[in-house]
């Protein structure tokens, strides 16, 4: 009897685990995928009257691989992060997640999709410190539960004195500031955070590595059936074949790999100097033509510094610098008149984004490829589209064709083009600063704007962040 009783539960213990419902089916019955995050320019953050960042366009990549709408999840800290989904509070976590042996021990992650360093930052004009040995004479503060406090107690192992504080307040921006405003000596950030941080924290200089490169990936609970794994695994497996992978991590970190010190300085400066004088200005033209006026500003300034007396050597002049015929054209008079020169720069790069080909259809690469026109003319610019195309990359897309560009100074390509030679490296790093321009402009608190971003497109269709 005994044993027919125990047959009996092992039974419906088998029938129960048939019955479970896979953790992917159960998503798209639900027709939502809950992806818990973080704050933060390399995550998730809200970019004018949209919501942007690396993670979460990724995560609604994903979500719309799924067919399902994008439910945004912000913790309290990282710490709490990692225990709600080892508790599987929800579906995945997208937030920039170093894998570690100590945290595979409880959560699983997905494919590896980046690799930082991790990097002891220091602030300019302080000592900077050789190697992690000379941390113990400063204050080093870290975020608690990361991957920096498990390399550091790696460290300690052969470092006893090495010692460290553990903040769960604040995440990697926020200690990066407070080394910024001398409040601590010493953080320890991952290098992508770095380089999205330091157009704002322009003090901030990195000390040295104190790891080796190290994946990051999508973390899910452990007890996960398989078929959530399966499915990210072919999603990333189809965005790395179509260079879409690439192309995300282009647009978030390509603009700012190049770091100028004193012009990042200089723009700090001239945000509250000259930026003021011209505000209002901007924002008339960014209304007429459906921008950001901060985008605006932000040419403005890579065109003139924010100076209505600038020329240049080949007579271009003013606060957008236009040609003698450029001004003819749009019908102004006076080039060095503030309003004349918004209004008709604004204007004429609108109507070049009209004239390009209507196979580009993505508002972002028809804005930036506006940009490069405007910086080097159409007909370079299509002869760029042509290369690019011959080549077997994307004409339509600004990602695949801003390669292409470089290349019409060198005779073996520029012969095989319509227009000739053109200095096409030009158009790419004037693209490139404003971008970072526009980057550091919308991190400033700045007066209220009644316009709308327009660099990230349509509005998305994915939700807000909620408390869990």
């Amino acid at each position: 009897m005994k044993f027919f009783s125990l047959l009996l539960v092992s039974l419906t213990f088998l029938i129960a685990c048939g019955e479970a419902q896979p953790h992917l089916e159960e998503i798209r019955e639900r027709g939502e995928l809950r992806v818990l995050s973080r704050y933060g320019p390399t995550s998730y953050y809200v970019k004018g009257e949209s919501l942007a960042g690396f993670e979460y366009e990724l995560a609604g990549k994903f979500a719309d691989h799924l067919n399902v709408k994008l439910k945004i999840i912000v913790p309290d800290n990282l710490g709490n992060m990692l225990h709600l989904i080892e508790q599987g509070k929800a579906d995945i976590a997208a937030a920039g997640l170093t894998v570690t042996p100590a945290r595979k021990d409880i959560i699983r992650f997905g494919p590896v999709y980046q690799e930082v360093s991790q990097q002891l930052v220091y602030r300019q004009g302080t000592k900077k410190p050789k190697n992690i040995t000379a941390l113990a004479n400063g204050q080093l503060e870290v975020v608690a539960n990361s991957s920096h406090v498990e390399q550091l107690h790696s460290h300690q192992q052969e470092i006893p004195t090495l010692n460290w504080t553990e903040n769960k307040e604040l995440d990697s921006s926020g200690l990066l500031e407070l080394v910024q405003l001398e409040m601590i000596d010493y953080t320890i950030a991952d290098s992508n955070e770095i380089a999205a941080n330091r157009p704002h924290f322009p003090e901030l200089r990195v000390a040295f590595n104190i790891s080796e490169p190290q994946p990051l990936a999508w973390a899910m609970p452990l007890a996960e059936d398989g078929s959530l794994y399966n499915e990210m695994a072919s999603f990333f497996e189809s965005i790395e074949e179509s260079g879409e992978l690439d192309r995300l991590i282009e647009k978030y970190y390509g603009h700012i790999r190049r770091f100028d010190y004193v012009d990042t300085r200089a723009i700090h400066r001239k945000i509250l100097t000259q930026l003021p004088k011209y505000q209002s200005l901007f924002e008339q033209a960014a209304i007429e033509h459906d921008l950001d006026w901060k985008l605006i500003a932000a040419i403005s300034y890579q065109e003139s510094h924010w100076d209505p007396k600038a020329i240049s050597s080949t007579g271009v002049r003013g606060l957008m610098m236009l040609t003698l015929a450029t001004a003819k054209q749009m019908k102004i008079d006076d080039r060095e008149d503030p309003a004349q020169s918004i209004s008709a720069g604004v204007a004429y790069l609108a109507s070049i984004k009209k004239r390009l080909p209507e196979q580009i259809t993505n508002d972002q690469d028809r804005f930036w490829m506006a940009l490069a026109s405007y910086n080097i003319g159409l007909g370079h610019l299509e002869d760029a589209r042509v290369l690019t195309q011959r080549d077997g990359k994307d004409p339509n897309l600004w990602t695949d064709v801003k390669q292409y560009l470089p290349l019409l100074a060198k005779k073996k390509w520029y012969e095989k083009t319509k227009h000739g030679y053109a200095r096409g490296g030009e158009p790419v790093r004037y693209i490139e600063n404003i971008r970072r321009y526009y980057d550091i402009l919308l991190q400033t608190p700045l007066s209220n704007s009644t316009t709308r971003i327009d660099d990230v497109g349509a509005k998305n269709k994915h939700t807000a962040p909620a408390a869990l």
